[in-house]
């Protein structure tokens, strides 16, 4: 790796760790395919948006789509960070478990887009969110190409729908390896620990 992909590298690592407490596995394979230089600006263009957009929408709906995007797209390791973001910040507003775990929505992404969707509608609607329901079928909408945007949710959909085409894309072809959540929350390690033991307590059942 040249000496530039490397300060690149590293960085991002940096500022993935200050985010959400551990280096992102993706930010190699993000400069490995696309250079220093490519890969800064990227983020730079990018990053602030997609803040403002977990600001203003909160994390349960940010993360569920960004989720819905990955699995559609079929990228198994960003789907995994989000959704388990979802879950962790689900867990921290309700006390209660969703139905379906982080792992079992990575697995969405072998599914035929339409049965992925249909798995999505009933999440939503088992989760107690029927609120978040029309942002799931505007971003179907907004994902084929042919409506234009309306509001400004629409122009965080579609900033979504443009970011993670890129980091899926990255993920995919690197064949990235999960890691944790991607999100502050991942950085609070009693939730972690109760989400974790309570998961597993499930799976005795």
């Amino acid at each position: 790796m040249k000496i530039f992909d490397r300060i690149a590298q590293n960085l991002l690592e940096i500022i993935g760790k200050r985010l959400w407490g551990f280096k992102p596995n993706l930010m190699q394979h993000i400069v490995e395919q696309h250079g220093a230089g490519q890969s800064l600006l990227w983020f730079v263009q990018n990053m602030p948006t997609y803040e403002k957009t977990l600001r203003e929408w909160g994390a349960i709906r940010t993360h569920l789509l960004t989720a819905e995007i990955s699995v559609l797209n079929g990228c198994p390791y960003c789907t995994y960070g989000h959704a388990y973001a979802l879950q962790l910040h689900y867990f921290k507003n309700t006390g209660t478990l969703m139905l379906i775990d982080e792992n079992e929505i990575v697995s969405w992404h072998t599914c035929i887009e339409s049965d992925a969707i249909v798995k999505f509608r009933q999440l939503i609607d088992s989760s107690g969110m029927s609120s978040e329901m029309p942002i799931l079928e505007r971003m179907l909408l907004l994902r084929q190409g042919g409506e234009q945007s309306q509001s400004v949710d629409d122009s965080r959909i579609l900033h979504l729908i443009k970011m993670f085409s890129f980091l899926n894309r990255c993920g995919i072809k690197g064949k990235t390896n999960r890691d944790q959540a991607h999100d502050p929350i991942n950085k609070d390690t009693l939730l972690l620990d109760e989400y974790n033991r309570l998961r597993k307590d499930n799976t005795k059942i």
